[in-house]
């Protein structure tokens, strides 16, 4: 299958969810422990996996076994709790939630109601009394999530006490899922005010497996036509040549701060912990089945202290996964405005990303920031073509065996414009919120442009 027909197949598959009901039915939680992430059949493969010694399984152990630092100690103690019956590494968990953990530090929060759930069998007496009011006082915050970070923690913080306090766990979810939810996030992301980072769309996974697992409700039915090209742009947003990081290599997604703080690996692990979610999350969809392929290439396993926990809970190397190099090598948002495109899927690749009101460009190893409202010659990945508009009205586009997409960038948002190619009638385009406008197939020569007289 082509890259072409890829993305044509993909775009006529129905939305996730789309036929689901919008609302949750009720945010009263009946589902059993754990709820947090490790469901039964996740459980179950993970304990094989010990079982079996798996590659992710052995560098968890080795790890813990050398008595290596881990950066999310809580949850890493609870994991290994709750896969390899070890109950001392259980109570130093319980320790450590109960003792010096922070309910108003964010990642604290979020560790600390994993350890609840995970460790529940051995929270019991005061443990229990203190742990349960420490996450109660953290879903009572009255400031409301400003980030998909803190939406989450607020999220497993109501999921791990609703057993105890049904009444404040129903609240805190309704109030995720009316406020911050809908009203801070979807209209948002629907008006092109907000985008998903590769590095926050971790925490949004755990609130779409979170919920999913415990309400029963698919967060995506709320804006099916976003999610559906999200995993794929995702895979696009990332710079083609591979950061050598100390424990193994990684790929560094697109940011808008790396010409001040250079890659930063963080950030690298979180967006491939997302990715390892997604295809968790939906392992059916093509999309999924082309991140498989992205995530199967040992190269990339998280070895790391901070890394390997992600990749041993959420990883399934048994998972079927189709070759990244059938998807498509330009991805365009037109609901937010971005586009991403690869001149190919090598490590040596040219890319150029539009995003965070900024256009860059990668060749050679360097990101360069580039203004879009600047004339300058176009950009040629020859899969695709970038051209600059602001103060041009007539582009000459390289003529090819196949036909290349064309991106027109540095227009006014939301203004309608007559496009022309050579040979071709006259269209009228719209520009996205981000001043595109994208042109799927052109074969090559004239392109003219101008703006579409207001009213017609």
């Amino acid at each position: 299958m082509t890259r072409r027909a890829l993305l044509r197949y993909l775009s006529a598959l129905p939305a996730p969810g789309l036929f689901g009901q919008l609302r949750p039915d009720s945010f009263k939680v009946y589902s059993e422990g754990p709820r947090l992430l490790l469901r039964p059949q996740r459980l179950r493969l993970l304990r094989r996996e010990r079982e079996r010694h798996s590659l992710r399984w052995d560098q968890f152990e080795t790890l813990w076994t050398a008595g290596a630092p881990f950066p999310e100690s809580g949850w890493a103690q609870a994991l290994r709790y709750r896969i390899a019956d070890d109950r001392d590494a259980g109570t130093r968990a319980v320790a450590w939630a109960v003792g010096p953990a922070d309910a108003a530090r964010d990642n604290d929060l979020r560790q600390m109601a994993i350890v609840a759930d995970w460790c529940e069998p051995i929270v019991s007496g005061d443990d229990k009394t203190q742990l349960t009011a420490k996450l109660k006082r953290g879903i009572a915050d009255p400031r409301p999530p400003k980030s998909l970070p803190e939406a989450r923690t607020k999220v497993f913080a109501a999921l791990a006490i609703a057993d105890d306090e049904s009444a404040a766990a129903q609240k805190a979810l309704q109030a995720f899922f009316d406020g911050f939810w809908n009203a801070d996030f979807i209209a948002p992301l629907r008006n092109a005010k907000t985008s998903v980072s590769n590095p926050d769309a971790y925490a949004l996974m755990e609130i779409l497996h979170a919920i999913r697992d415990n309400l029963n409700f698919d967060l995506r039915d709320t804006f099916p036509e976003w999610f559906k090209d999200y995993p794929l742009l995702h895979l696009l947003a990332h710079y083609p040549a591979p950061w050598p990081a100390e424990e193994n290599e990684f790929r560094i997604p697109a940011d808008e701060t790396i010409e001040k703080t250079g890659p930063d690996v963080r950030k690298a692990a979180l967006s491939r912990a997302a990715e390892l979610a997604m295809v968790a999350y939906d392992s059916n969809a093509a999309s999924s089945q082309l991140l498989q392929g992205w995530l199967t290439n040992d190269r990339f396993l998280m070895r790391g202290a901070f890394g390997i926990p992600y990749e041993f809970l959420w990883a399934n190397p048994y998972q079927p996964g189709l070759s990244y190099y059938h998807a498509p090598l330009a991805m365009h948002d037109e609901i937010g405005g971005q586009l991403f495109v690869r001149s190919s899927w090598e490590d040596d690749a040219s890319w150029v990303g539009f995003f965070g009101g900024q256009l860059q460009l990668f060749k050679n190893g360097s990101v360069t920031r580039m203004d879009p409202a600047i004339a300058r010659e176009p950009l040629d990945l020859d899969t695709a073509v970038v051209l600059f508009a602001r103060d041009s009205t007539r582009f000459q586009v390289a003529k090819r065996e196949n036909d290349s997409a064309v991106f027109i960038v540095g227009l006014e948002a939301g203004r309608s414009y007559h496009v022309e190619v050579d040979g071709e009638e006259m269209t009228e385009e719209h520009a996205d919120p981000g001043g595109i406008v994208f042109l799927p197939e052109v074969p090559g020569g004239g392109v003219r442009l101008g703006p579409a007289p207001a009213g017609l």
